[in-house]
């Protein structure tokens, strides 16, 4: 399946939003009243911006590793996307699940660490898949400074 162009894009488009709904329900379910009872930074983004942004992030990383398993087909690269879609997927257990804002910013990190990784590759492989995951990097250091600012304001 991996090796037809198409339902490869399938596939990790799939198994990227999964890591998407994961994070959704759970959001869904637990975020209040918690959320709205701790002390956030003047710099919080309204709700409503999280599912557009999301949305485009998914879309740009399903891209990114998809152009480089079409250019590529190596499965380390595939392993060590799905492994950083694991943490990215239980960020929102820990963090609205199960209110650890500390094992959640050591989460972060993790996935920042893994973006870096996953960006150094592709840039090596693919400008283009380099390219699109900036803007992930660049929401998820602003998640990082989020994520510290509540664990020090709480």
């Amino acid at each position: 399946m991996l090796n037809n162009k198409y339902l490869s894009f399938t596939f990790i488009v799939l198994i990227t939003f999964s890591a998407s709904a994961i994070g959704g329900v759970v959001t869904s379910v637990y975020k209040e009243p918690w959320y709205s009872q701790i002390i956030q930074p003047f710099y919080s983004p309204p709700s409503w911006v999280f599912g557009p942004v999301w949305t485009t992030l998914y879309i740009f990383m399903s891209m990114a590793i998809w152009l480089n398993w079409v250019a590529f087909k190596e499965k380390r690269i595939l392993i060590i996307y799905f492994v950083h879609l694991f943490f990215n997927a239980i960020w929102s257990v820990i963090f609205f699940g199960f209110h650890e804002i500390l094992l959640a910013l050591f989460d972060l990190i993790i996935i920042l660490i893994f973006i870096i990784w996953l960006m150094k590759i592709y840039y090596k492989n693919n400008k283009l898949s380099f390219l699109l995951m900036i803007p992930y990097l660049l929401w998820s250091s602003y998640a990082l400074i989020l994520n510290v600012s509540i664990f020090y304001l709480n």
